[in-house]
């Protein structure tokens, strides 16, 4: 008997209620197919064979629709191209895989040109919806939805970021952000070196602005091992200009050389005291 068992599909126990069939096999041989070192022609062949049709029915469908941005691919191209520039890291795959789910389901048209409005957050729900009807597990499952929810995101970029909207973009992507950068950078198949080379020249910029901010932030929330009242308590002076200086040499002992036993600390705030007098 064949072991169908593969990481990130969830095992079944007893009989699922009819309203939530789960199909696990259809879990495991997308992992599988996935999971290939170069999984593009895996997914053309199970695209060509109908196989798909059964597995994600919904991906088939990108075929049929041209892509505005990617103009010389149709989605499904665009889609198979993407998951194939991606690491061997099943959440980000499927992330990749689902990314453009929902454009068929929120095209329209405006002004003459076609839309997708919110394609994101309509794609995330439908991936949860698949993946879970497949056996997926839970954490799998919610981690692909947030990064198909979030894919979009960095479009904006361009336009220009405050480093609140970067603090922001951080924080939603949580501890998916490497993930999510990495999706990001994948999904650009463009033919123009040029503007390829733009995009990521940005991802760059951004994920050194995030670090920037993360180290700015981390900064901020240290702590000396004695606050105002101590030191002035210790060295037995009054408020003023002293004690902030006291406090700033603090900070930089504790991060030259961590935290400090409190005898140790007042005896070198006692030796920094006397080096002013």
């Amino acid at each position: 008997m064949t072991d169908t068992t593969v990481p990130g599909a969830a095992p079944t126990t007893g009989s699922p209620e009819p309203a939530e069939t789960v199909d696990a096999a259809s879990g495991a041989r997308l992992t599988a197919l996935l999971l290939e070192p170069d999984c593009a022609p895996g997914l053309w062949a199970s695209v060509d064979s109908g196989e798909m049709d059964h597995l994600v029915p919904e991906f088939p469908l990108l075929r049929m629709e041209q892509d505005p941005i990617h103009r010389h691919k149709d989605v499904l191209s665009h889609t198979i191209a993407v998951v194939a520039k991606t690491g061997p890291d099943l959440i980000v795959r499927l992330a990749a895989l689902f990314h453009d789910i929902a454009k068929p389901r929120t095209r329209s048209f405006e002004h003459g040109d076609v839309t997708f409005r919110h394609h994101e957050v309509v794609g995330a729900r439908m991936a949860r919806s698949r993946l879970t009807s497949m056996g997926f597990e839970e954490s799998v499952v919610t981690d692909v939805a947030e990064l198909v929810r979030l894919s979009g995101r960095f479009k904006g970029y361009s336009d220009g970021w405050s480093d609140a909207a970067v603090r922001r973009y951080a924080r939603d992507a949580g501890p998916l952000l490497g993930r999510l950068n990495h999706l990001i950078r994948c999904d650009c198949t463009t033919r123009n070196r040029v503007k390829a080379a733009g995009i990521q020249a940005a991802m760059d910029e951004l994920e050194l602005r995030i670090s920037e901010l993360a180290e700015e932030a981390r900064r901020a929330a240290e702590r000396p091992g004695m606050d105002g009242a101590a030191v002035m308590a210790h060295l037995n002076i009054g408020p003023g200009r002293h004690v902030g200086e006291a406090l700033t040499h603090l900070l930089e002992l504790k991060r030259e050389e961590g935290e400090l036993e409190r005898p140790e600390l007042e005896a070198r705030l006692d030796a920094w005291w006397a080096a002013r007098s």
